[in-house]
């Protein structure tokens, strides 16, 4: 009996009950009516263990470096930087839009962030030059996804922690994935912008104007370099890049740029604290959901019914791709890793799959899925940015959306796409 936690589960989430109550609801409730009601505490104290890590640490300083550099003007430098280079061309905002989210994707490894922030500036400006608000909010939450695959990726360091795998080695598996999905995006707005006539957003700029602006962006340019080169090389660890991050976006944004004030830092430390407490918050309720996962024997049970379906990886990988996009629809990314990650992985590390692939397919698949229709949450954060319905964002995303499902199966059944680079730097 205990197993109906997980239908009971799903049930919660579709009639809208947050994901935090929605783990610890329906696990607390199963355990009673099975008669098992001392493991109960269990349950609750392992929402405070899910949360005391050294390496969960890195979340809050991400989104703190993110929140910095938002603050410090450090978004529109970079805006400015992928003006210069390819405003030029037929739709060009549009390409701006997605060229920022990869750079942006660099310095805050977050999908929400970089909707907020970039959809805070691009979506008026793109609906001034002539795009329908609807496909300016459609195309920000696209590219956004882009935030988590590109390292710093804060989903990457939750899937890290829970299934022991190197962070050095997801983040350098992810980045050829999240520079497909940007080329992948562009490709389609090419299309897009030569069948409607896309406008161009501005003269093409000379090789003094492009100077200009990767002068000025050049800085903030080297935030990814620095975490991503003393990360793999083993100069630091991930969660103390995540602090020299946020030490150099400091740096940048007080004594170099002079964009923030040391009087601006309280409401930027409050704000980042309250992002990171949702998240932190929904780990170690999932990490107490996992725990339940063990008691039920589901994960056994899983494994045994998938691998009853076939015995063919390829066929298996195809199964679960469409079981995560599935997930993604309704649930986000870091509770989805962290509840089916210790259920899927050891099926497929079983089967001959590399444990950093697995958990690149299983990344990207359910990041993609926060794009998703019907409650992916960029596509909530693009509709409060906007002022578009949700409805009408989903509609307008379709495309998009084809393009990176077919990144995905490329990274699926092309291990040399996301594995190429950490082999290469004997990380896997």
């Amino acid at each position: 009996m205990l197993v109906l936690f997980l239908p009971l589960f799903l049930i919660l989430i579709l009639i809208g009950l947050p994901v935090f109550f929605a783990t610890l609801f329906a696990p607390g409730l199963m355990l009673i009516l099975s008669d098992m009601s001392r493991d109960i505490p269990l349950l609750f104290r392992n929402i405070y263990n899910g949360i005391d890590s050294f390496p969960l640490m890195a979340i809050p300083f991400f989104m703190l470096a993110g929140e910095v550099m938002n603050r410090g003007g450090i978004t529109l430098r970079l805006v400015n930087f992928s003006q210069v280079f390819i405003g030029h061309v037929r739709g060009g905002l549009a390409h701006v839009n997605i060229m920022s989210s990869m750079l942006f994707a660099g310095l805050s490894g977050s999908a929400v962030a970089d909707t907020s922030a970039l959809g805070s500036m691009l979506i008026p400006a793109m609906e001034k030059n002539g795009y329908s608000r609807r496909f300016a909010a459609a195309i920000t939450a696209a590219s956004s996804v882009i935030g988590p695959i590109i390292p710093p990726s804060g989903i990457m360091i939750i899937y890290a922690y829970t299934m022991e795998v190197s962070v050095a080695a997801l983040f350098a598996a992810g980045i050829v994935p999240g520079i497909l999905v940007g080329l992948a995006l562009m490709g389609v707005t090419a299309l897009l912008a030569k069948k409607h006539d896309f406008p161009i957003a501005a003269k093409k700029a000379t090789w003094s104007e492009r100077g200009s602006a990767t002068k000025l962006a050049i800085l903030p340019l080297l935030t990814p370099v620095i975490i991503l080169g003393g990360i793999i090389f083993g100069v630091f660890t991930p969660t103390e890049a995540s602090a020299i991050a946020v030490g150099y976006a400091l740096f940048l944004s007080i004594w170099v740029l002079k964009t923030v004030k040391l009087s601006d830092l309280p409401a930027i430390f409050t704000k980042s604290a309250m992002a990171s407490s949702v998240v932190l918050l929904i780990v170690g309720s999932a990490i107490a959901f996992k725990t339940v996962v063990s008691l039920s024997h589901a994960a056994e049970d899983l494994a045994g019914w998938v691998l009853a379906i076939s015995d063919n990886p390829l066929i298996l990988l195809l199964a679960i791709n469409l079981l995560l996009f599935v997930v993604g629809m309704f649930l986000d990314a870091g509770p989805a890793i962290i509840i089916l990650g210790p259920i899927l992985a050891p099926i497929f590390i079983q089967l001959g799959i590399d444990p950093v692939h697995f958990a690149i397919i299983m990344s990207v698949n359910l990041t993609v899925g926060l794009a998703t229709p019907p409650m992916g949450l960029v596509l909530f954060v693009a509709s409060s940015v906007s002022g578009e319905k949700v409805e009408s964002i989903a509609k307008a995303i379709l495309p998009f959306l084809a393009v990176e499902i077919a990144v995905i199966f490329l990274i699926t059944f092309f291990p040399a796409v996301s594995m190429t680079i950490p082999r290469w730097l004997g990380l896997a």
